[in-house]
């Protein structure tokens, strides 16, 4: 199927490729289209993140929130990672702190000069790596931070 969206993407229509890829549309092809684009001509394929479509911004939620809930998309570290894509690509009323330093990552992104396929095949690791770390903060069985030994507590007290 293709996705359609515009072209020189950022954090959410990347987030929103790697989502469609990884719990969707596993053979998903995107495309991406001028910002003058008149979408409401457009009859083919899938729109998201383009003005008054179905997968775009909706109240605070962003385009990576309407999928999630189109597709009812409900794991944990997901609707976490939506968070973090959320405050990333808007301003959300409580932003999660790492939407900061991912939109940081996206517009380093966009800065490299790569075209919009060669930042989607870049930047997915990111967004594989983010999850993980999702994964491991909703699971319940989060590592403890470790103690510091008897020498490292002896080293800072003298």
């Amino acid at each position: 199927m293709e996705w359609l969206t515009r072209e020189r993407i950022k954090v959410d229509r990347v987030a929103c490729p790697w989502l469609i890829r990884n719990f969707i549309d596993p053979e998903a092809e995107f495309v991406f289209l001028s910002r003058d684009t008149d979408w409401s001509k457009i009859d083919k394929g899938i729109l998201f993140d383009v003005p008054k479509c179905e997968l775009g911004h909706n109240g605070e939620d962003v385009s990576f929130n309407s999928i999630l809930k189109k597709y009812k998309l409900n794991e944990p570290a997901l609707l976490l990672l939506g968070d973090i894509v959320r405050a990333a690509d808007s301003h959300p009323h409580k932003p999660h702190a790492a939407g900061e330093g991912l939109r940081w990552i996206a517009h380093g992104f966009s800065k490299l000069g790569l075209s919009d396929h060669d930042i989607l095949e870049r930047e997915f690791a990111v967004y594989d790596a983010l999850y993980l770390e999702c994964k491991e903060r909703t699971s319940g069985t989060q590592k403890p931070a470790r103690a510091p030994s008897l020498f490292e507590i002896a080293s800072i007290m003298r």
